[in-house]
């Protein structure tokens, strides 16, 4: 390259004085194909280029710009030759009094000593133009200029360096075809760094031997210096130097997730090689067409970045594509007329160059205007023109390939691309940075770095030295055989680890499916487990839900399931839970289904809702005769019982209280994966002993769905209307699903049925008061699906007696409106019902036992007196039979149940004895015996008050206490009794004989834990009697024990070796080895000492 040449020189003169206002632009341009110019091609040539002045020129025009002025061209042909363009210059400003506008260094001298104002574009490099007190009219439109050039691309590079976290590299460059462009980008990188001192460039090579043993010989020099590596080769050159160094690389082991590649390079769109025809090409295929050593240069470029300026064209698009047409197609018309000339094929592709020529031009005419307005007779005037930053500094014109930003000292500010290859091995452009001067502003075009920027290295941003260092020996040599038995010992660890790790999910998935199985097992209820219940006698039978049962008497009192039988739909048993036996009612189904995990699942959910207003689902027994549903019993009966009934008074906070109570379970269930009831009836609703109401019949829509929907009234129990059996039933449902046949429902329905549960209420009388209405439970189901201004509801007449609150009333009716968008939803319902009580904060249950009181006040002097008797006597036999017998035998012998015998698989069984109580009651007379063994034992009888036992019995000074029996604790016995025994020897300290003074009572303690069989033995005068192996062993630990009182700091109490394993796995018992002691009827045992307790370890019901 020459350092004063110009290529495609343009000269833009304008007449000093146009007559008619007519600007004169004169160009110089190369006419023919220079092989002797360096870089010059056919596309930088007057025959595909000139045509973009005349583009500018109509752009001008159409932007309504330099209205009023013409312009005409003169162009002069200086074949690329300096001094021929200086002479034309000197022609076109003699000859035709032009202002003239150039780029060539002579050209600018000239400007310069006719203080005329000079813009150029294309290719100038000349670094002598970047002198702006040599040239103080120049402006460079060109993104070619020294100035703009390689530092630009230094700048932009160390902008890269920065963003990802790099301040090291190395530079191998060549010179071959080009003599001063690698050097100056190496000249350039050394001043950028100087200036800015943040990066440093640890090595610099030049490449002189280009073969591929030349080229891996640097490849290795530089890969012990650096991991970023920028290689710089001539862009024109034809011998494709970049792709031959990624394939040495490559081939080498230097294309690897470490290695970076940066490619600066101007006059280049990077991952796009334009060829001779116009098209472009992949830098990885051959100049001379595909190779089959194309694919090993990919990964080379895909581990390479390209810092590019495009051409001065911007991104490749359509719109610079237009502009490219548009160019060879206005050639063939006036003013230039190229048609045959320019008819050849290499003359079919704009220049490189022409969208510069155009920004020159435009550039040039916005000027033009604005000194016009400025300083109209100044125009030709260099020093009062000023230069293009005297105007546009700042300002942002979009130019035909791009922004155009003019800097402070006249020249444009380049825009510089960084590109990557994409997943499609497609060119992208990661970032954009405008440089003015020595700074520059980055703008990232991606907002994931890991799948824009690496993703041919997973994603992975590599550091510009790796952990070992550049050859490795920052880490220790031989680290594998140096430390090989850890390397072994780390393997067998994660290896069993991933074994552990096997292992446990494989124990987790069948921990859980054991918990499905478990859980499954739950709500499979099977058909013998469950009891059934003598009918008492005939009694009045009323309409039951799902688990409601008639009342015989009242709808105020508990019913019993002996008072009730099998109905049609309905069977009533008792089961055995873990706790105790449990009432419950069985719907009966007339169908079976196959349980899939989708019903099991539901069955499980079921299983574990446990709501205040819902009613408990037991499960399902799957082994009956027919398929049933089992929920808990609730004594009460339905709230349709209770309005029919009319037994109990209803005041405002009942009705209140009562709606509640269906709107909270209405509100579970429209919250839960049930989404709504689809059912619900006042018969649904139960009331269970406390008055809470409970919704029943919820969360099994599987099984309704293979009911006739004729059949739907079979859901609930067999109604004591029975000529109306199908209709009365539907007098609940909302309209829109009776015109549907919807037997589902949905949350909408569930409102509307809560309103006319609600009138039913607030009315005291049935469903639509059928009783005292005309039409018939058929008639009305018919006018509710044929619906309309007509449509019937309840009414809500209520007694003047009770206080409604009116918006109550206005709710109800809301919830019941025709349509379903109208009406509010659930949590609205229960949001104004909170609103509407504000006073009252007592609950249904306290406010039931004040309305009885109050209703009841009226008889209770009557009674009271011949009940006081009667209760206290009760309470009295009461009191003896609960000291007799526990109190749940008890319980059952008062129902005249029998008490069967049963079974304790383990209990804890205490004796104790008074030591020498037949020579301490040889002292006493037979009275003081008695009142000695009465103090001891009210003493022993409080202790075991605090305690979870049951005193059996006491025989003379034997007292026999057992826990765990009849009630079951789980493993709590042996704590209970151990507390017991430490208590029963504290206590002695404090206890003293009032006729001895100076006796002392000793007792012998001893426990045992084993099973036994436990019941009641006789009719006159019962006992309860324990039986079993683990009775005598107790008896012999008490026998076989030592004396125990308060000298006796620790206390003898003698325990068995099961009953020390009990304690031991309880904790918080300090035990001592008595060693092997003879016991009678056993022979040998193992024996323990029971020392102390810490406090931790009393049981949580001991009273402190």
């Amino acid at each position: 390259m020459h350092p004063t040449t110009a290529v495609l020189l343009f000269l833009a003169t304008v007449d000093c004085q146009p007559p008619g206002n007519i600007f004169h632009l004169g160009f110089l341009h190369c006419d023919v194909l220079q092989k002797n110019v360096e870089g010059s091609s056919p596309y930088i040539s007057y025959r595909t280029s000139a045509s973009a002045a005349s583009i500018a020129i109509d752009r001008i025009k159409r932007e309504n710009r330099l209205t009023g002025y013409d312009f005409k061209f003169t162009i002069l042909y200086d074949q690329c030759d300096e001094n021929l363009a200086a002479g034309n210059a000197i022609k076109l400003f003699r000859d035709y009094n032009y202002c003239f506008i150039s780029a060539a260094i002579p050209v600018f001298t000239l400007a310069t000593y006719y203080n005329t104002p000079i813009v150029t574009w294309g290719m100038t490099s000349s670094a002598t133009l970047d002198d702006a007190s040599r040239y103080p009219t120049a402006g460079i439109i060109s993104i070619g200029s020294r100035r703009h050039r390689y530092f630009s691309l230094a700048v932009t590079f160390r902008e890269v360096m920065l963003e990802y976290g790099w301040d090291q590299f190395v530079y191998a460059y060549s010179l071959e075809g080009d003599d001063e462009k690698c050097e100056t980008m190496r000249d350039d990188f050394q001043n950028m760094i100087a200036y800015y001192g943040d990066i440093v460039l640890s090595y610099t090579i030049q490449i002189m031997d280009h073969s591929e043993a030349g080229l891996l010989a640097v490849l290795k020099d530089v890969s012990t210096r650096g991991r970023i590596i920028v290689p710089c080769f001539h862009e024109g050159n034809t011998r494709g130097l970049h792709r031959r160094w990624m394939l040495v690389a490559a081939r080498n082991g230097f294309v690897t997730d470490e290695y970076v590649y940066i490619i600066p390079s101007l006059r280049s769109k990077g991952y796009a090689i334009q060829q001779d025809d116009g098209s472009y090409r992949y830098p990885w295929v051959d100049s001379t067409g595909p190779q089959p050593s194309d694919h090993e240069a990919i990964p080379g470029f895909q581990r390479s970045i390209f810092i590019v300026d495009m051409q001065g064209q911007g991104k490749i698009g359509s719109n610079y594509s237009v502009f490219e047409d548009e160019v060879i197609r206005r050639m063939k018309q006036p003013p230039y007329n190229c048609t045959e000339a320019c008819s050849a094929q290499e003359y079919q592709h704009a220049a490189t160059y022409a969208g510069q020529l155009h920004d020159a031009v435009y550039l040039y005419g916005l000027a033009m205007e604005r000194v016009l307005i400025t300083a109209p007779t100044q125009y030709r005037n260099g020093t009062q023109f000023g230069f293009l930053e005297n105007i546009f500094s700042g300002h942002h014109n979009l130019g035909v390939g791009g922004p155009i930003v003019i800097d402070d000292s006249g020249g444009r500010s380049p825009t510089l691309f960084v590109l990557t290859l994409d997943a499609n091995n497609t060119s992208s452009i990661i970032m954009t940075v405008d440089v003015d001067q020595q700074s520059a502003e980055v703008t990232k075009l991606y907002s994931n770095e890991a799948t824009a920027v690496w993703y041919h290295r997973k994603g992975i941003r590599p550091p510009d030295e790796p952990v070992c260092g550049y050859t490795g020996s920052k880490c220790p040599a031989n680290v594998f055989y140096e430390n090989m038995g850890w390397f072994i010992a780390a393997i067998i660890v994660i290896l069993l680890t991933i074994l552990g790790a096997i292992l446990a999910f494989v124990y987790l998935f069948y921990a859980k499916r054991q918990e499905v199985e478990r859980q499954n097992a739950l709500w499979q209820i099977p058909y013998k487990s469950m009891m059934t219940v003598a009918k008492k006698g005939k009694g009045e039978h009323s309409m039951r839900s799902i688990s409601s049962v008639p009342s015989t008497i009242s709808s105020t009192r508990s019913s019993t399931l002996s008072e009730v039988g099998e109905t049609r739909n309905y069977l009533f048993f008792q089961i055995q839970n873990e706790v105790e036996i449990e009432k419950v009612a069985a719907r009966k189904y007339t169908i079976r289904t196959l349980f899939d995990n989708k019903i099991c699942a539901n069955m499980r959910q079921m299983r574990l809702i446990d709501h205040s207003n819902l009613n408990k689902f037991i499960g399902m027994s799957l082994d009956a005769p027919q398929l049933l549903s089992v929920w808990r019993f609730c004594s009460r009966g339905s709230l349709a019982d209770v309005i029919r009934k009319a037994s109990l008074q209803m005041d405002g906070f009942f009705i209140y209280s009562l709606m509640k109570d269906i709107v909270n379970g209405l509100t579970w269930i429209h919250d839960s994966s049930h989404e709504y009831h689809g059912m619900l009836t006042s018969k649904n609703c139960l009331l269970n002993d406390r008055w809470q109401l409970k919704i029943t019949d919820f969360g099994l829509r599987n099984f309704r769905t293979h009911d006739q929907y004729t059949k739907m009234g079979e859901l609930l129990e067999i109604l004591y209307f029975s000529e109306v059996f199908k209709f009365s039933d539907r007098l609940w449902t909302a309209p829109e699903l009776l015109r549907n046949d919807d037997i589902m429902g949905s949350r909408e329905g569930d409102v509307y049925s809560l309103g006319i549960i609600s009138a039913e209420l607030i009315t005291r009388s049935s469903v639509f008061d059928l009783e005292n209405r005309k039409e018939d439970a058929e008639e009305i189901v018919y006018m509710l699906k044929k619906g309309g201004l007509q449509s019937p509801r309840p009414h809500l007449d209520h007694d003047e007696s009770i206080e409604i609150n009116p918006g109550l009333l206005h709710l109800v009716r809301d919830c019941w409106t025709e349509r379903p968008s109208e009406r509010p939803d659930i949590k609205q319902v229960a949001s104004q019902l909170r609103s509407m009580n504000t006073n009252r904060n007592d609950n249904l249950m306290d406010h039931v036992f004040n309305v009885l009181e109050s209703y009841a006040s009226t008889l209770e002097d009557e009674v009271a007196e011949r009940m006081k008797e009667l209760v206290e006597e009760k309470k009295k036999s009461d009191v003896l039979l609960y000291r007799m017998l526990p109190k749940q035998v008890a319980d059952k012998l008062k129902l005249g149940q029998t008490v069967e015998p049963e079974t304790f698989d383990v209990v804890t069984l205490f004796f104790s004895d008074v030591v020498s109580f037949t020579t301490l009651a040889g002292k006493c007379t037979p009275l003081q015996v008695v009142n000695l063994l009465n103090g001891l034992y009210t003493i022993f009888d409080g202790i075991i008050e605090q305690h979870d036992v049951y005193k059996v019995e006491t025989i003379g000074d034997g007292y026999f206490v057992a826990s765990g029996v009849p009630r079951r604790n789980g493993n709590e016995h042996t704590r209970n009794i151990a507390s017991m025994s430490l208590c029963f020897v504290k206590s002695l300290a404090d206890f003293n004989i009032p006729h001895l003074p100076g006796e002392k009572i000793n007792i012998r303690v001893g426990f045992h834990c084993g099973s036994v069989v436990a019941g009641v033995v006789g009719l006159t005068m019962p006992r309860y009697c324990l039986f079993g192996d683990a009775v005598n062993t107790a008896s012999r630990m008490e026998s076989n024990s030592k004396p125990s009182c308060s000298n006796f700091s620790a206390g003898h109490v003698h325990i068995s070796d099961e009953a020390n394993r009990m304690l031991m796995t309880l904790g918080g018992f300090t035990t001592e080895t008595r060693g092997e002691v003879i016991i009678k009827g056993k022979g040998v045992m193992t024996t323990y000492w029971l020392l102390k307790m810490d406090e931790s370890a009393a049981p949580k019901n001991l009273k402190k």
